[in-house]
Formats: C-alpha cells, sequence, structure tokens
C-alpha cells in the first residue's frame, strides 16, 4: 500500500485548453511518470467530468488526478473514479457536494482584472485586453499570447451546476496556491483547499501558475504520488 503511485491524469481548467500543461508534462515523464492530459470540451460540467472519467478508465493502476482552476471542480466530481489515489489542486477551485462553481465566490473580494465576456450563445472568454493581467501576469507577452489565443470558452452554465460527490472527502488532497493569482481572492483559495483538508503548498506566481511555476507543481505532484496510498493505508 506504499508503492509510490506511477500515473497522473491532468485536468486543464476554463479559458484554456491541455497544451498548458506542457512544461508539467515534460518534468513528470523525466521522474518516470506516465502523464495523461484531458481535453475538456468546456461544455458542461457532466462533459468534462465524462472526458476525465474516460481518461481515468484507461490507467493501468492508481493514479493521481490534478486540476487547475475549474478543473479543480471536475476532479471534485470526477475524483471518487476507483484508480484515483490522491487529489491535486492547481490555484483551483475545491466545491463540496451540493455547491455550485460560483457559490465559492460568495463572500470574498472580487477579482477586477479577470473579466469574462459573455457571447450571446452563453459560452465566456477571457476579455483578451485584460487576458495577461487577469490569467498570466508573470508569463512573457509571447506565452501570454498564445494562452489568450488558444483559449477555449466554457459555457457559463457550468459554473451553476451543483456538485454531487466532493472526492476529497475520501482521498487525500494537495493543493498549490499562487500569491498574485489574479482570477481568485487569495482568501477564497485558502478556505477552499485548507476546507479540503489539503497540503498546501504556496508560490509565487500568476493564475497560470502551471505555465511559470512548472516545477513547483510538479514537485506537488511527485510528493502527492509517493504519498497518497501511503495516507490511506
Amino acid at each position: 500500500m506504499t508503492t509510490p503511485v506511477r500515473n497522473v491524469v491532468l485536468v486543464h481548467g476554463a479559458f484554456a485548453d491541455g497544451s498548458g500543461w506542457r512544461n508539467v508534462y515534460n518534468d513528470l515523464t523525466a521522474r518516470g511518470y506516465a502523464v495523461t492530459i484531458v481535453q475538456n470540451p468546456l461544455t458542461s460540467l457532466a462533459d468534462d467530468v465524462a472526458a476525465t472519467t474516460r481518461a481515468l478508465n484507461r490507467q493501468n493502476g492508481p493514479a493521481i488526478l490534478v486540476g487547475h482552476s475549474w478543473g479543480g471542480t471536475v476532479i471534485t466530481e470526477a475524483g471518487n473514479h476507483p484508480n484515483v489515489a490522491g487529489l491535486v489542486y492547481v490555484a483551483a477551485l475545491v466545491p463540496d457536494a451540493g455547491q455550485t462553481t460560483s457559490e465559492q465566490y460568495a463572500g470574498f473580494a472580487p477579482t477586477p482584472d479577470f473579466v469574462i465576456d459573455i457571447a450571446e450563445d452563453g459560452f465566456g472568454a477571457l476579455n483578451p485586453d485584460t487576458f495577461k493581467i487577469g490569467f498570466a501576469a508573470d508569463l512573457s507577452d509571447e506565452d501570454a499570447a498564445f494562452l489568450r489565443d488558444a483559449q477555449v470558452p466554457i459555457n457559463m452554465s457550468a459554473f451553476g451546476t451543483t456538485v454531487t460527490t466532493a472526492a476529497w472527502r475520501s482521498k487525500p488532497s494537495w493543493a498549490v496556491i499562487a500569491t498574485e493569482d489574479n482570477a481568485f481572492d487569495q482568501a477564497m483559495l485558502f478556505h477552499m483547499a485548507e476546507r479540503a483538508g489539503a497540503e498546501i503548498t504556496t508560490v509565487p506566481g500568476s493564475h497560470a501558475v502551471y505555465v511559470s511555476q512548472a516545477k513547483t507543481v510538479a514537485d506537488t505532484i511527485d510528493t502527492a504520488a509517493r504519498n497518497a496510498l501511503r495516507n490511506r493505508a
């Protein structure tokens, strides 16, 4: 039961796709991990959970399930899969069962630099003029522009969908919190992670901490992989 987990499944958030995980992927595979990157359709919570479940079904053993931002909601719902040994939340939402993503913001400070433009079809994308400061303030102009232009709009109704199960209630959790995250109030991030009993790592970085601080994120995933089954023993 103390054998390290060797599989990792990475789940991106809203306004993004799986390409942002490239540096984390390179680091983890160099350490010998088998890494799968989920491509969320961002059409609904159910659809994103289904995409994550398909990835988990392909694992040949226990896995660490990692979510960035909205991906935290996704792994909270999908993380009860039997192949999930532990959860890692990266600048991520950590709702409880019976809550929606939107409800996590109640009582916390607004983030005026994180501007979502909502189209007539109900899908939202980050405003291009504020994208860098809101999402990727610590990246180069070129890297921030790539993320901006590669972003995938999300069906905004997903944020109002109730989570039915909270995997962190039965699985060990870790969290990476970026200290210059302009997408979430810091108090909100700590509140969610502490409620989940997550082992918290703080690091200077923007909401795109999974890009800018890939080594810290990979180190946290490595720690989770080495300890998840021990914590469950």
